[in-house]
Order: structure tokens, then sequence, then C-alpha cells
């Protein structure tokens, strides 16, 4: 009975996918290491007009803990996301969506995430990179 009745006062809560995998320390990661590759990459790289990609990575890293449970310090700062709306000044082609998808992946795959978790976060990043394709072939 006192199981039930901590559930219903709210004091049992599910975490989100934010805190199971680590929280702020694993997006963090994950966006460096995947901004390392951006950063080495010819078709990529003329994508960040600023010379210093730092920026660019703490929108990314806080996006993602926001959109994951985790503090919504993006829209607090940026306003709602509008990501395609965002992308629309590049040309996002297939070959864009591939490249950016390799380094995802790459830094996806050393971040050592459950299998679980590691399938639902490329789940949602294989959608986001299609979403923002806005140049046919």
């Amino acid at each position: 009975m006192g199981y039930v009745n901590e559930i219903r006062r709210g004091t049992l809560q599910e975490k989100t996918f934010y805190e199971q995998v680590g929280g702020e320390e694993t997006f963090r990661r994950l966006v460096h290491l995947f901004y390392q590759g951006v950063g080495e990459d010819p078709l990529l790289r003329p994508m960040y007009p600023e010379e210093d990609l730092g920026p660019a990575e703490e929108r990314l890293t806080l996006f993602l803990i926001q959109y994951w449970g985790g503090p919504t310090t993006y829209s607090d700062n940026r306003g709602h996301p509008r990501l395609r709306m965002r992308h629309a000044p590049f040309t996002v082609d297939r070959a864009a969506h591939d490249a950016w998808l390799r380094h995802m992946r790459a830094a996806v795959d050393e971040l050592g995430l459950s299998e679980e978790h590691e399938r639902q976060l490329w789940n949602y990043l294989t959608y986001a990179a299609a979403s923002m394709i806005n140049t046919a072939e």
C-alpha cells in the first residue's frame, strides 16, 4: 500500500531519456564528437559560416538536451526551434544528409549507450536528418 501512495503523491517518477543516458555530460560528448567530424568535412564545414564551431556546437547540444527531457535552456534563449526554417538558407541535399548522419553515427557509437537507448536516439537522428533535406538531387 505504501508504494501505491507514493505513486499517487507523485514521488515516484520515471526518469527522462536525458537522465537515463547520463544527462548533460552525455549530450555534450555526443555533439562534441559530432562536430569534430564536421570540422574536417569538406561538404558540411562550409555550411557553418562561423570560424569557430563552438556556438553551433552549443546550440545543438542545448537543443538535444531539451528535446530528450533536460532543461529548456535552448527555448529560453532562442525561442521555438523552427529547425526547417533555421536550415532553409543552406542547401541540404542527400549528400549533406548522408555526411551529417555519418558523423553523427560515429559520435553515437562512441557513447556506449544501451542497445535500446542507442536505437531510440538513432531513430530520432535519422528522422531529423531526413526532415532537413530541402533540395532535390
